[in-house]
């Protein structure tokens, strides 16, 4: 049985990113406007930035796309290899500070801020740079 680690799983979504976001790209060379009209907004729904700032498994993917279409070059395999292996371990105590980084450079400057969580934690604003 194929046993895949969680670096070649995170380099493997990292490609997977870049291929969508290439894809997103030659859509936008076409039809001007698109990207920012329609898929940018369409994947930050997806990625469930505002409704629970701390990733889940599924969001993961999504969030990962965002970073590929931001201008910093993408998201970094060792820190999605970080957030694969919290998730899947079940982990929940504090807040993903490894997936800031790859969130960060995803996360539009006109984006509304998240509130605040009650303890005063701005860690999980992800529309803020880290």
């Amino acid at each position: 049985m194929l046993q895949i680690s969680a670096t070649q799983l995170a380099e493997l979504l990292v490609g997977i990113g870049r291929a969508q976001a290439a894809v997103i790209q030659g859509l936008e060379n076409e039809m001007a406007g698109i990207r920012s009209g329609r898929v940018v907004p369409a994947v930050q729904s997806a990625a469930h930035l505002r409704d629970h700032p701390d990733p889940t498994l599924v969001d993961l993917p999504v969030r990962i796309l965002m970073s590929s279409m931001g201008r910093a070059g993408g998201a970094d395999p060792a820190a999605i290899a970080r957030e694969l292996e919290r998730l899947i371990s079940g982990k929940t105590s504090g807040p993903a500070a490894a997936v800031a980084p790859v969130v960060a450079a995803a996360a539009p400057a006109a984006a509304a801020p998240a509130a605040p969580a009650a303890d005063g934690g701005d860690a999980l604003d992800f529309s803020k740079p880290a």
